[in-house]
């Protein structure tokens, strides 16, 4: 059996990722795959059905009213889930029914944890907020799961009608962390100079992003697993009374972030969309 170090184990990560992932829980999940690649016989799904288990345990911690123990859990379920794919990329042993086995656990540790916390903070305080807090935490998560293979169905359709090739590794990248394309870039001094200020702006997103890239972190900084972080880890560790503001701070700058991804993507079928044979025909009309 093949012995894998750690710099096996760190050729495994994505090359962009969150930047919750890649600051607070890649370094420690690579260290824990080390041991489980090397020393046990687990596999992908085990490793997924191990974390989907973390997050009922969180989800019952959230009930209870044990909010820091349900984000540790959260944390720990979160974490196992990504050291499922390292160990499966390490090894070359993923499989279509493991990745949608990865795709329906985090759905469903969402949706427990989403309910158990509004029962908890409910049944504590019979308020009703947390009740449409949960429900909106829920919601918003499935709406994103939802729409983002709906973006990447239309990106395809673009480009299949423009009779181009799908991007190397575009098929490899899970359908909550694809980013919109929006064509190839233009240098900044391509085109007519709008002066300095004009200038100075692209200048600045393409030195953010070049940053961004090398810290492997992605550009739009707030997606699901920041909303995840902030509403079943950072929430609950702050204490009941950051319940509420945090989940709605973090679900207004995700819902944001879709509105702004799904405005891109109309900009670019706009941009780049071949009109279809009935469109040219009524046009001629």
């Amino acid at each position: 059996m093949r012995t894998y170090s750690l710099d096996d184990v760190h050729e495994t990560r994505k090359r962009r990722d969150s930047w919750w992932t890649v600051y607070f829980v890649d370094p420690v999940a690579c260290r824990v795959a080390l041991p489980v690649a090397n020393r046990t016989r687990m596999t992908p799904n085990g490793i997924t059905v191990f974390s989907l288990v973390l997050g009922m345990v969180s989800a019952t911690c959230f009930a209870l009213d044990h909010l820091v123990a349900g984000a540790l859990m959260f944390y720990l379920s979160f974490m196992v889930d990504c050291v499922d794919g390292k160990i499966a990329r390490l090894k070359g042993t993923g499989t279509p029914f493991g990745l949608w086995l990865d795709y329906v656990g985090d759905r469903v540790r969402v949706v427990l944890c989403a309910g158990g916390l509004a029962y908890g903070q409910y049944i504590l305080t019979e308020d009703v907020r947390y009740v449409l807090l949960g429900a909106s935490v829920a919601v918003l998560d499935l709406f994103r799961y939802v729409n983002a293979p709906q973006m990447k169905r239309v990106r395809e359709a673009v480009r299949e009608e423009r009779g181009e090739p799908e991007l190397p590794g575009e098929d490899t990248v899970p359908l909550d962390r694809a980013p919109v394309d929006l064509g190839p870039r233009i240098p900044a001094d391509h085109g007519p100079r709008t002066g300095g200020r004009g200038r100075r702006l692209p200048s600045f997103f393409r030195r953010l992003n070049r940053f961004l890239a090398r810290h492997r972190v992605r550009s739009h900084l707030i997606s699901g697993i920041e909303f995840h972080a902030a509403v079943f880890v950072i929430a609950p560790l702050a204490g009941a009374w950051a319940l509420i503001p945090l989940s709605v701070t973090a679900g207004v700058l995700l819902l944001a972030n879709e509105i702004f991804l799904v405005y891109r993507m109309w900009l670019f079928t706009r941009r780049h969309s071949v009109p279809s044979q009935e469109s040219r025909e009524h046009v001629l009309v």
